[in-house]
């Protein structure tokens, strides 16, 4: 099953698989913090899903802040199953369902630059680098496979290094955020506001985030 999680600016796009139902708060925890209404759609290839099954499911749903969600599937029992919970759902042949979550992938950048304030409840998520040319306020999270940058003010929560990338990195010309997180690596943001005038940069240290001064070389 793939579940694909959309915004309406459709600058937040998220796919993930769900291969286990029985264990779904571990998956939607990360998804609780988003303020902003989402779009669920659910792709199920060759799978027969229960209505309790679903039910579960929707019941994870209903805790995020979900617009609309509907479902995808050329099994005839999930989408009876579907049907039955009210939850929009369609039949639709192997091919074109494939094809759809292809053309989603293909909506996913490797590296993104966002211009303006990232506002309380908002969520910006890279396959690369992310960079931001604004405030990340608080309430606000950023994330990215490889390296973040803000050129502005980072008071929000930012995850570098998604995909278990320990070389990554994060910088901003003020560090002030309420969390950051490299890898698996989790750090709590400074009760104080930074003192400096230069940008800094946080990244791992014999498995400690540090946070240092972000010089850039001249190389002329």
């Amino acid at each position: 099953m793939e579940i694909v999680l959309k915004n309406s600016k459709s600058n937040y796009l998220e796919i993930f698989s769900l291969l286990d139902l029985d264990n779904l708060y571990e998956t939607f925890k990360r998804f609780s913090s988003i303020k902003e209404p989402l779009e669920a759609k659910i792709f199920a290839v060759n799978e027969s899903i229960s209505s309790h099954q679903l039910l579960k499911l929707k019941n994870q749903f209903d805790k995020i802040n979900i617009c609309s969600l509907s479902i995808y599937s050329n099994n005839r029992d999930t989408i009876i199953s579907g049907k039955f919970l009210k939850i929009d759902s369609a039949y639709k042949k192997e091919q074109k369902i494939k094809n759809q979550l292809l053309l989603f992938n293909s909506k996913k950048k490797d590296d993104i630059l966002h211009k303006g304030t990232v506002r309380s409840g908002e969520r910006i998520s890279s396959n690369g680098n992310l960079c931001i040319i604004g405030d990340v306020n608080p309430g606000a999270i950023v994330s990215a496979k490889k390296n973040i940058y803000v050129w502005g003010k980072l008071l929000g929560i930012a995850f570098a290094g998604k995909s278990g990338n320990k070389n990554a990195s994060i910088a901003s010309l003020y560090l002030n955020p309420l969390q950051l997180r490299i890898a698996d690596v989790i750090a709590i943001g400074p009760k104080d506001k930074p003192k400096n005038c230069y940008p800094e940069i946080a990244v791992i240290d014999k498995q400690t985030i540090i946070i240092k001064p972000h010089l850039i070389e001249n190389k002329n």
